[in-house]
């Protein structure tokens, strides 16, 4: 899903910083973009509940229709909707590149996995939305693996600041990573309020 908005206007437009560089931007203007920004606006019940939900859609930079038919699966599993939802996200092959360290934003993630650069259990996948079970493993197929992106994600270069997820057993200097469990809520780092977007839906 490619979108020609500004990473940084739509960032400060969600309230949330979607790149590392959208951050430093953020900080200077944490506040919506346009000539009315900074002024006082009045949210109705509705209207932050549907800033929730696009808030976790642009984290996960995914379609409405992904969205939906990842929260009617999450309706279906014996838990909480709100956890479901964000762990059938986190499953999807893009998100669990970007969280290993081979990419630096979700949006380099996607392209990886659509230019047909990675593998799960040593077959090729180009859709971003595959979901990753535990215990697949996941790497860098061999003839991408000397291109720049991979050069850099080897040297740690896209890894996070914080610790590794538990839920990877990562290893950078072979481009790979496995599943090893679900995540759960606590682990999933996304700024979201997820009762919010169940209640979007469920209106």
């Amino acid at each position: 899903m490619n979108q020609s908005r500004p990473k940084v206007k739509k960032s400060r437009a969600l309230g949330i910083a979607l790149t590392p560089k959208a951050v430093k931007y953020f900080e200077k203007r944490p506040y919506p973009p346009g000539e009315h920004g900074r002024g006082r606006k009045q949210n109705s019940d509705y209207k932050v509940r549907l800033l929730e939900k696009q808030r976790l859609r642009a984290q996960y930079d995914v379609s409405e229709r992904q969205l939906v038919r990842a929260y009617d699966r999450a309706r279906k599993v014996d838990a909480k909707t709100g956890e479901a939802l964000l762990i059938e996200l986190e499953r999807r092959l893009d998100a669990l590149v970007l969280r290993s360290g081979l990419a630096r934003t979700i949006y380099q993630a996607r392209q990886m996995v659509v230019h047909g650069h990675i593998q799960v259990n040593g077959k090729k996948v180009d859709k971003p939305s595959f979901r990753v079970r535990p215990g697949d493993v996941v790497q860098v197929r061999e003839r991408s693996r000397e291109k720049h992106p991979f050069q850099v994600a080897r040297e740690g270069g896209y890894a996070g600041e914080g610790e590794s997820p538990r839920y990877l057993e990562i290893n950078l200097p072979a481009l790979g990573f496995r599943l090893d469990r679900d995540p759960n809520r606590r682990e999933i780092p996304v700024i979201c309020d997820e009762q919010l977007v169940v209640e979007y839906y469920a209106r």
